[in-house]
């Protein structure tokens, strides 16, 4: 099924949303590991820019350490860059809505219960 039916897309991540009551309706909680993973190019022109690295191979070596300055220019990255969430199957324009992310820690995405209507969601394992 996996090779069959499904392909990755790039700069893309799948998991699992979880409750975040504290988040506020605009705002989302990434994951690092999907975080880096969406933002990745915008953090390797930051490391080279900043003269933290001097080419991209030196500054993918960076983010796979996970040095303390790729997630300070994470930050300022992601500040600027919503991001977009879809949960399947997409049958109205609600089911796709951008947020504006922060960093979470844990493998879930985090969402403010009262977006989860658009979505057709709840938090009992649903992935988005």
């Amino acid at each position: 099924r996996e090779t069959l039916l499904g392909k990755r897309v790039d700069y893309s991540g799948r998991s699992v949303i979880v409750v975040g009551p504290s988040l506020s309706l605009h705002r989302c909680g990434l994951p690092r590991e999907i975080a880096i993973e969406l933002f990745q190019t915008f953090v390797i022109r930051g490391l080279i820019r900043q003269h933290f690295a001097s080419n991209i191979g030196v500054a993918k070596s960076k983010i796979r350490e996970k040095e303390p300055v790729v997630w300070e220019i994470l930050q300022e990255v992601m500040q600027g860059h919503p991001v977009l969430l879809n949960r399947a199957p997409t049958l109205h324009r609600l089911g796709i809505q951008a947020f504006q992310p922060i960093l979470v820690e844990g493998h879930a995405i985090c969402l403010h219960p009262l977006v989860c209507k658009g979505f057709n969601a709840d938090f009992d394992g649903d992935q988005m």
